[in-house]
């Protein structure tokens, strides 16, 4: 059977794929964009807003023995840290996000319903969904702590994460200013939708425990103009700013360089949206995985994990606050009991 859980919101049964925003009119759609901006949107039959959690099958998840590859080393991500750096001081770019692809074999009966379980128990997140929709080529387990839109009505609200620590005393000034700048760059995204004078930030730089670090968090929103449509706020403000960097498009031309493989799911968007009620939740798709098949045809999950770069960042700093992001998911993804090790 085909689910969607987000929560006590649970969707069943696909009725229709689109890969065409313009075709988000009606109906309650279970949706996907990757980082590279490819949108897999499936119509839901079914939908229960309020159901009861479903028994804990987390223990059905296999165990994922031996070694994750990475699509950057710790060398490769080194020498990415100082080229964004260089291109900092040249003045092409401000703030970079630098990620890297974690991938591991998959057993072919692995089903990522079970995986979903698992994080729920082991790693609670705001904006947690698990999406078995193979149908429509859909497989992930999301613990995203980031929502990228929240819409109810004409008011949509993004909230951007940046700045990550294993505890508040480590949050550096660096982290305060990265994001602030990203806030910006938000603010300016929700502008070409938004009525004019209605763009606010309504909180800037709060600190949020999540397991194993802190973040900082900040809310902008906006009242939409008449007549946006679901393609029109998505074209507006999609890559998120916190996970590409800024200016975008500098930011963008910079990831395309420096990252081997495509992110994927990994920093898109990953949720739903109901156009007949004007309503939708998307979280930003990090501490997502997502089941895929790798160049020979193999089964295969993949993670991301990046930092955003500045003038100011450490090369190994970075690196290691990669390691931090990454490594309670995959320990939980393994089968671990233990949130401890490196990835």
């Amino acid at each position: 059977m085909s689910v969607a859980t987000f929560g006590s919101l649970v969707a069943r049964d696909v009725a229709a794929v689109t890969h065409d925003a313009v075709d988000l009119t009606s109906g309650f759609w279970v949706v996907v964009m990757t980082f590279e901006g490819e949108l897999t949107a499936a119509r839901m039959d079914r939908v229960s807003r309020h159901e009861a959690p479903t028994p804990d099958h987390a223990g059905r998840w296999p165990r994922l023995v031996g070694e994750w590859s990475t699509s950057l080393d710790r060398t490769a991500y080194l020498a990415g840290v100082a080229e964004i750096r260089a291109r900092i001081e040249a003045g092409t770019v401000y703030q970079v996000n630098l990620c890297r692809i974690l991938e591991h074999a998959l057993p072919e009966d692995a089903r990522i319903e079970d995986l979903g379980h698992r994080l729920a128990a082991g790693n609670p997140a705001p904006f947690a969904a698990t999406i078995d929709l193979p149908d429509a080529g859909l497989e992930i387990a999301c613990a995203s702590p980031e929502a990228y839109l929240r819409r109810s009505g004409t008011r949509v609200t993004s909230r951007p994460i940046k700045g990550t620590a294993p505890t508040e005393a480590g949050l550096l000034p660096k982290d305060y200013a990265e994001n602030v700048m990203i806030v910006d760059l938000v603010r300016n995204d929700l502008g070409h939708v938004s009525r004019p004078g209605t763009v606010e930030v309504d909180h800037l730089c709060r600190v949020e425990q999540h397991p194993g670090l802190v973040h900082l968090v900040s809310d902008v929103s906006g009242r939409l103009k008449p007549g946006i449509r679901w393609s029109d706020l998505l074209d507006a403000s999609f890559p998120p700013g916190s996970v590409s960097g800024a200016p975008k498009h500098t930011a963008l031309l910079s990831i395309a360089d420096l990252e081997p493989v495509p992110r994927g799911p990994y920093c898109g968007a990953v949720g739903w949206l109901d156009a007949d009620r004007d309503e939708a939740v998307l979280a930003v798709g990090i501490r997502t995985f997502w089941a895929a098949q790798d160049g020979r045809g193999h089964r295969v999950l993949r993670f991301g994990t990046g930092a955003g770069i500045t003038w100011d960042s450490d090369a190994v700093q970075e690196w290691e606050e990669t390691e931090l992001k990454a490594a309670r998911l995959v320990a939980l993804a393994a089968g671990a009991h233990s949130e401890s090790g490196r990835v």
